[in-house]
């Protein structure tokens, strides 16, 4: 015969009592019944989780930070004060305090965003960390990559880690400037205060505070698009 005494929950009824022991905690969940909380989230004082929410696996988040509407967290470790804009993917990684994330970010299992850093939109991470103050705002993919702190990257940049055989890594240091449109081919190192030229591709190591301009030269033929459509308009 079975016993009573410890009966079994239904799922809606465990993710009600998860939602009364995060509010309890005193985590703001605005209208939870349409967020989904694994039974193992910890949430710190304070966050606020707007609906459409997914906290999945041993997710912990600290006190007085954001998740707007659409973010997914998996097995996430997220620090004190920091935003996840709408619609951000985060699995297996850590975010320290004061960064920003999103929206539409990736973060990938072994990512490391460091303390007031920033990911933006569109922004894919793959075992990278991204150091102390440093930027990738829009448009790139940052995969086995080292960025050290204060480093900029630009929109558009591609770490090129995989030769379709083997991983390589990349690293950029502390203060260096990444222009946009730029691939950097693994293995390659950047030094900490470099500048890499907008549109380069770099396949060779950049010593510190030098400037890589990987790209070929602009050719401009003057009236030459004035003459194409004068020669189109004739045999028209």
């Amino acid at each position: 015969m079975i016993s009573s005494v410890h009966p079994i929950l239904s799922d809606s009824d465990q993710h009600h009592r998860t939602i009364v022991r995060l509010q309890s905690a005193g985590a703001i969940l605005l209208r939870p019944e349409q967020s989904v909380f694994s039974p193992q989230v910890v949430i710190g004082e304070g966050t606020v989780i707007e609906p459409g929410v997914q906290l999945l696996g041993a997710t912990r988040i600290g006190a007085n930070c954001l998740v707007r509407s659409g973010c997914i967290l998996e097995n996430v470790t997220v620090a004190d004060r920091v935003t996840l804009r709408n619609h951000c993917v985060v699995a297996d990684s850590t975010i320290d305090s004061d960064a920003t994330i999103g929206p539409f970010a990736h973060l990938r299992p072994g990512s490391h965003v460091s303390e007031q850093a920033h990911v933006g939109n569109f922004v894919e991470m793959k075992k990278a960390r991204l150091g102390k103050g440093a930027k990738a705002g829009h448009l790139s993919y940052l995969g086995d990559a080292t960025v050290g702190d204060g480093a900029n990257i630009g929109a558009g940049v591609i770490t090129c880690n995989y030769d379709g055989a083997r991983k390589h890594e990349t690293t950029i240091g502390a203060g260096a400037f990444v222009g946009s449109d730029s691939t950097l081919v693994a293995p390659v190192q950047i030094g900490d205060g470099a500048y890499i030229g907008a549109g380069s591709c770099i396949t060779r190591s950049v010593p510190p505070d030098a400037l890589a301009v990987g790209r070929s030269s602009q050719i401009v033929k003057p009236g030459w698009a004035a003459s194409r459509r004068a020669r189109s308009a004739k045999s028209s």
